[in-house]
């Protein structure tokens, strides 16, 4: 593939993309589909007019353009998926590694790491161009709708929500943003904490918190849903980002969601320690995330990134929560990208794919795939209140990515760096920011190599 062979998207507004493998988990019709692999790809053709889907039919059925000249780009067999959702970000943490690396690459270095540079550089400025940096690259991969978290301590929260607001206008059209507040779980028993949810009914966010095992625990979670009840928000928490068997957060969330009896979305991300608990433990506390009506974000790369660090120790833990044994009891999970080259996670580029190739290899969510594509596109975007994107189907814009990996050996083997992105059925620019776009926020001292 490459942009030559679009070229007839770019004078055409009607025209059929031929041969493509598409997960058919990701593929929504009135008809059933055959013809699978033994993936769960079968092969269609895409027909897109004035920007929409309007046939998804099998590749084996004649096709109208044969007859009617309608232009046809013929995929040979690459796969075709919706644009990405990115449902667990740090977008205003992003790309601070330069001037603030995390020293030891533990947990608590990289929130020591974190608070000095925030301390010291988060203005509007700094804050802006960070994320402006990190939504150019989402958007560049196939990305179409982010939720990130944005720290919201004091006058921090006044500084983040107002760039926030400004991105969002700015990118209005090419992604769908969504603003979380990001304390600790105690913060919410202050005043501060109080007004801080007020602000975030304000901006149309999501209230967010990092409850924290202690001997107030109660009392954060039951003023967390009161303040979230009193002014209909949803709820996004960080929980059990540990390896601690005792930190069960999560265990005490869905006991509050239920008293409580909350009706609005719960969303808990990590759930870390899950993974070291006992049966016993890990069985009661399903039950109980199930029965609260919680879902639950997994965050691979990151995890395996800080868990169970330690000096010249190999890690014998990879990080990640039960997401087979949470999937299998019914509760939805989704996977999603989390901090990019910062503290908590030196790497990244807001791409994805990325994040599923790894996910697939560190979960073992291949032999079968199944439908774990929707990891990362249909359930992330029901779960963020966006019904009509991460899937395929007519009547739907068409924002696609178009890849040359015909089955998931190839599309997982390669960076898929010459993939096509479709937006309204257009071929966008995928050109990648710079680095040194970001050079005079770091200082000249700072980018030496020592």
């Amino acid at each position: 593939m490459n942009n030559q062979q679009f070229s007839v998207i770019y004078d055409n507004h009607h025209y059929w993309l031929k041969n493509a493998h598409i997960p058919v988990c990701l593929v929504e019709t009135d008809f059933d589909i055959p013809s699978q692999t033994r993936e769960g790809l079968s092969l269609m053709d895409i027909e897109i007019s004035e920007g929409l889907i309007t046939q998804v039919v099998y590749s084996s059925t004649h096709l109208p353009s044969l007859e009617t000249n309608i232009p046809t780009i013929d995929l040979k067999g690459g796969q075709v998926w919706p644009c990405f959702v990115d449902m667990h970000t740090h977008l205003d943490k992003g790309h601070i590694w330069v001037r603030s690396p995390n020293s030891d690459g533990s947990f608590n270095g990289a929130l020591d790491a974190g608070a000095r540079d925030a301390k010291e550089y988060w203005n509007a400025e700094d804050i802006y161009r960070r994320m402006e940096f990190g939504l150019k690259c989402s958007y560049a991969h196939g990305t179409k709708a982010i939720r990130t978290h944005l720290d919201c301590f004091a006058e921090q929260a006044n500084i983040s929500l107002e760039v926030f607001q400004a991105l969002q206008k700015d990118w209005e059209g090419r992604l769908i943003l969504q603003p979380v507040s990001l304390v600790t779980g105690d913060y919410y028993l202050s005043e501060a904490g109080e007004k801080l949810a007020d602000k975030v009914a304000d901006v149309g966010g999501i209230l967010g918190a990092v409850p924290f095992m202690s001997s107030d625990i109660d009392n954060q979670l039951d003023r967390l849903f009161s303040l979230a009840k009193e002014r209909q928000l949803d709820l996004d928490l960080h929980t059990d980002e540990n390896g601690d068997p005792n930190s069960r957060v999560l265990h005490k969330v869905a006991e509050k969601a239920i008293s409580h009896q909350f009706s609005g979305e719960i969303i808990c991300g990590h759930c870390c320690s899950l993974a070291v608990q006992t049966q016993e433990k890990v069985t009661e506390t399903l039950e109980l995330v199930k029965e609260a009506g919680i879902s639950i974000v997994s965050l691979p790369m990151c995890n395996l990134y800080l868990q169970n660090r330690q000096d010249n120790y190999t890690p014998r833990w990879r990080g990640v929560t039960l997401l087979h044994e949470l999937k299998k009891q019914g509760i939805s999970v989704a996977i999603a990208s989390d901090n990019c080259r910062d503290p908590f996670f030196g790497f990244g580029d807001h791409d994805v794919l990325e994040v599923f190739n790894m996910s697939v290899r560190i979960a073992h969510l291949d032999m079968p795939y199944g439908d774990w594509p929707n990891a990362v596109t249909k359930t992330p975007a029901d779960l963020i209140g966006l019904p009509n994107i991460g899937r395929i189907r007519v009547g739907l814009s068409a924002d696609l990515i178009l890849f040359k990996g015909r089955n998931f050996s190839e599309l997982l083997s390669r960076s898929q760096h010459d993939r096509v992105v479709l937006r309204n059925g257009r071929v966008i620019d995928r050109s990648l920011p710079d680095y040194c776009e970001l050079d005079s926020l770091f200082g000249v001292a700072e980018l030496k190599y020592e």
